[in-house]
């Protein structure tokens, strides 16, 4: 007897044509139980081939090839986003004239004028200087007097090569072997320690100016994005946070990425302090931190900075048994309360970002993106087709749900905030059935607070994907490097990768051309406002804290 097509008899499958309410119930937790074996199944087949694979390896046999199908990638809204090209147009034209040759053109042939076509061209090719540098000697002070050479030129190479280096590593992601292979076929005599050189030191003008930039950009906006990816430190794991709004994108690079991290990246690395205050107090009842522990940190010293090696010893004298998760509350408490208090740096009232841990309780508000959150649905894959309809058809909803909040973006109102909270609340309080899709409503629900607050904060994104695409390009430029280098191997060149990484980055979102900028920092003539003037201009214009302004 011919075994059925049991996938053929599910999608046939109509429950709306059982009559009997208790069949069809049961026939519903069939169909679910089904997913849950199918999914389990899938899982286990998955943990027994790396089983395999990993036994392979230790015998020194290969795994099976992780071979990927060739399917497009799902053009999600980030994607979109992200591949949108500027026109930047064709610059720095010089006009030639191109003739007809008069021997080829015929008796009668009549002139038109001119037919304009653009042609871009680079031209790379050594350009050396020789400096005759006057010298005098003083002989009653038995000092010698040498003509200084212009600014930007450091030894034996000028503000071109060592601008060029900088955009090569930095903006094109170039190892520094392959930036010298080009050096040297380019006709340029330079070695890979100087080429290194040029990379990372000698930078502290850029340094300063990557904070003064970080600063406007914290300053211009009352919310920023951010993200973190994982990075490596003279080969010791560390992490990258990305910082940014739509005038700025900052990098820094710091040993963790707990709640004490993100604070030292908010506060740009400064040394960090704590502060008991009442909003502590506020935390810490709040995180469920005990009685006693609360009574006894009411000794310390009230509205005042505490730096971290105070308040170490305090801790140690006065509460030398808690325990180290009640510790880390109480910390991060006191450097929370630390960093609203304080009015020497901006201080940030939203963020946007994932739903990660570490990001919560540092700012007044936290959103989440709703792309982020859209994820998760895609994760799904039933296999009964009544629940792929299920999940398609609400996909379809929530995607509409998602264009209208774009759309009340543009003009939000009272009356249009109410329906979509409505409209949300109608979305994500159904129960289609399908279990694993009905929990992944929940999850999102649970949200819905933090989800919604674009509807508060019109000029906040529905998404992270621009702290995304730069964590992307962080990582991308860091498997360059690393497949070279291990990338960089000490706290200079971090710092290094951290600044320029951020002044390119956030060159292009000023519409700045990052070599220029750089060749006019160089050989100092300021031709070029600083990018911070930039981001304070542009940021009026844009208006991105709105929604905060008094009513």
């Amino acid at each position: 007897m011919k075994r059925p097509d049991a996938t053929a008899l599910l999608d046939a499958l109509d429950l709306g044509a059982i009559q009997d309410v208790h069949a069809r119930h049961a026939i519903r937790l069939l169909l679910n139980l089904v997913e849950e074996l199918k999914q389990e199944n899938r899982t286990l087949r998955e943990d027994n081939q790396r089983l395999r694979d990993e036994n392979n390896r230790l015998k020194g046999e290969q795994g099976t090839p992780n071979v990927k199908p060739n399917t497009p990638t799902p053009d999600y809204a980030s994607e979109r986003e992200r591949r949108q090209v500027q026109d930047r147009g064709k610059r720095g034209k010089r006009a030639q004239t191109l003739r007809v040759e008069p021997a080829t053109l015929p008796p009668a042939a009549e002139f038109k004028g001119y037919e304009e076509v653009v042609v871009q061209h680079l031209v790379v090719r050594p350009d050396n200087v020789c400096f005759h540098k006057e010298q005098f000697y003083s002989a009653s002070e038995g000092t010698p007097y040498l003509a200084e050479v212009p600014a930007g030129y450091h030894g034996e190479f000028g503000p071109g090569i060592h601008a060029l280096v900088l955009v090569f590593s930095f903006a094109c992601q170039m190892p520094e072997p392959k930036i010298l292979a080009l050096l040297h076929h380019s006709g340029i005599q330079i070695s890979a320690g100087e080429v290194s050189n040029l990379v990372i030191k000698g930078h502290a003008p850029f340094h300063q100016e990557q904070d003064a930039v970080f600063e406007a950009g914290l300053r211009s906006s009352p919310w920023q994005q951010t993200d973190d990816t994982a990075t490596r430190v003279n080969g010791q794991n560390q992490h990258c946070h990305i910082i940014d709004n739509p005038r700025h994108t900052t990098y820094l690079t710091v040993p963790g990425k707990d709640r004490l991290s993100v604070i030292d990246v908010v506060r740009n690395g400064q040394p960090r302090v704590f502060r008991y205050t009442e909003d502590a107090e506020v935390w810490l009842e709040a995180a469920k931190v005990s009685q006693v522990t609360r009574t006894t940190l009411t000794h310390l010293p009230r509205d005042q900075d505490l730096d971290e090696a105070t308040l170490t010893q305090w801790l140690e004298t006065y509460l030398p048994g808690l325990g180290g998760q009640t510790r880390r509350l109480v910390v991060d408490a006191l450097a929370v309360a630390a960093y609203q208090a304080q009015m020497e740096w901006p201080v940030v009232k939203l963020l946007l970002c994932d739903d990660a841990p570490q990001f919560a309780l540092i700012t007044d508000e936290l959103a989440l993106g709703w792309v982020h959150a859209g994820r998760h649905y895609k994760k799904l894959t039933p296999t009964v087709a009544l629940h792929r309809q299920e999940l398609d058809r609400f996909l379809k909803d929530v995607w509409t749900f998602y264009d209208e909040r774009l759309a009340y973006r543009e003009w939000p109102t009272a009356e249009e905030r109410e329906r979509l909270e409505a409209r949300c609340e109608t979305l994500f309080t159904t129960t289609p059935g399908y279990w694993a899709l009905d929990e992944r409503i929940r999850t999102t629900w649970a949200k819905k607070a933090r989800l919604l607050l674009v509807l508060r904060h019109p000029e906040i994104p529905l998404h992270n994907n621009a702290s995304e695409v730069g964590a992307r390009q962080w990582a991308g430029t860091l498997w360059v490097k690393r497949a070279i280098s291990f990338g960089p191997r000490t706290a200079e060149g971090a710092k290094a990768w951290d600044t320029f990484m951020s002044l390119a980055a956030t060159s292009r979102k000023l519409g700045v051309n990052f070599l220029h900028d750089l060749h006019d920092r160089i050989t100092g003539a300021d031709e070029i406002p600083a990018l911070a003037t930039l981001i304070d201009e542009r940021a009026k214009a844009l208006d991105l804290g709105a929604s905060w302004a008094p009513a």
